[in-house]
């Protein structure tokens, strides 16, 4: 069933500057201090196993997994940064062994398996925090140069998924501090893309269209949902994706088909009068796509017609909602408003999209809660659905970029039905 893939152009691609062009940490660390300033934080945790390490710099992460990899005194690794001062990297022997062959550009402290974990950890916090005059007696901060005037406690963030035994540890080491999540401040600067970032999710788009592409053909009689989605993430590999930026998603929908949504892919062999949705994303540099569309098998009915004309309304509808200053709510109630009128709003059964980046769902969310007002410069998916076991599914889903000039998909695969 092997299909070939085209090749990526240079142009399609982005540019081949685009995919080596370091990026200027120094920048973005520049800009976190600024947040870190105005919101009176005196010290950030950033710990290794999340995006934010790798964004602010460099340091990247490692390959998700089903089970959790760990290694002895795993939850230190990460980074200390302050106002004004390089970041200290705190690290296992075994992630830097194992998990950064080129090394860390900066200071590191090194925890090896037979070291106090605790310890290393706590001297480092101490060392770091001398730098900037503070010091602990017995546990207790004391500080004449804290972020925030007339507060002579510290303020500590940390990343909103960094393990628990170090926020405890943190905890234990400065029970006076007072402790806030850094999410809401890192956020504000990692939602605007700039131009560096935008190339790189158009090449992550241009890797999922060509794969869309190049699998449409293989959706007839005889074929499992398996065989798909393995050559799906074969075909992104063979593009230059380092892996799928989440587990891919393939299945049938149908009045033949009791099956739902909910059970992403199966051995199922697939047959006449099925819609298969696809859903799957590529990784460019870590800058992940995320797409969606539907292939039928077989003659489709007239509902099925139907429901796809009303997908892509909604979709379209979500599109032109999404101006700068809008919510989005707004456009999840724009793009949902389309399908409820055709009478199927009850299988429409999830948030319209998210933002995304190095991590497939960003804040903010495109969805009925939330009220952040759009900017320029973010990137968000709309991807609207009927999902109705026994009858009909139908998915298709983009990556848009909006500007002030409006807002237009970074995809280039149609969105036309395809019937096989």
């Amino acid at each position: 069933m092997r299909q070939t893939v085209p090749m990526l152009t240079t142009d399609s691609a982005s540019g081949t500057d685009t995919l080596s062009t370091p990026f200027d940490h120094a920048a973005r660390q520049r800009r976190l201090w600024e947040k870190m300033d105005a919101a009176g934080v005196d010290v950030l945790f950033l710990p290794a196993s999340q995006s934010d390490l790798e964004y602010f710099t460099g340091v990247p992460r490692r390959a998700p997994s089903f089970g959790n990899i760990g290694y002895t005194n795993h939850w230190i690794s990460g980074a200390f940064v302050s106002p004004g001062e390089e970041p200290l990297f705190v690290l296992t022997r075994h992630f830097q062994e194992f998990d950064l062959p080129e090394g860390v550009s900066g200071e590191v402290v090194t925890a090896t398996e037979s070291d106090d974990g605790r310890e290393v950890f706590r001297r480092a916090f101490d060392s770091y925090r001398a730098r900037t005059g503070v010091v602990a007696i017995g546990g207790r901060p004391t500080d004449e140069h804290c972020a925030h005037e007339g507060v002579s406690s510290e303020r500590i963030a940390l990343a909103g998924r960094t393990w628990a035994e170090t926020a405890v540890e943190l905890r234990n080491h400065r029970p006076e501090a007072e402790f806030v999540v850094a999410d809401g401040l890192i956020n504000e600067i990692r939602r605007i893309k700039d131009d560096q970032e935008i190339a790189l999710m158009r090449r992550s788009a241009a890797i999922v269209d060509h794969v869309m592409q190049a699998v449409a053909p293989l959706v007839v009689s005889g074929v499992t949902e398996l065989d798909l989605a393995a050559e799906v993430d074969l075909q992104m590999r063979r593009l230059g994706s380092p892996g799928a930026s989440f587990d891919t998603g393939v299945w049938a929908m149908g009045p033949a088909l009791g099956r739902d949504a909910s059970v992403r892919v199966s051995t199922n062999t697939l047959g006449p009068g099925s819609g298969v949705s696809f859903d799957f994303g590529a990784i460019t540099r870590g800058y992940c796509s995320d797409f969606g569309r539907t292939v039928h098998i077989g003659d489709p009915n007239e509902e099925y017609l139907e429901v796809y004309d009303i997908v892509i309304a909604a979709q379209e509808a979500g599109r032109r909602a999404a101006v700068v200053g809008a919510t989005g709510g707004d456009v999840h109630r724009a793009t949902r408003a389309v399908i409820e009128d055709a009478g199927y709003g009850d299988w429409f059964r999830h948030r319209t999209g998210h933002c995304i980046g190095l991590d497939v769902h960003e804040l903010p969310y495109i969805s009925e809660e939330d009220e952040t007002p759009l900017e320029a410069g973010m990137l968000f998916t709309i991807e609207p659905s009927v999902f109705w076991p026994g009858r009909v599914g139908v998915r298709v889903e983009d990556v848009f970029l909006l500007s002030d000039d409006g807002c237009a998909s970074i995809n280039d695969h149609p969105n036309a039905p395809v019937v096989n």
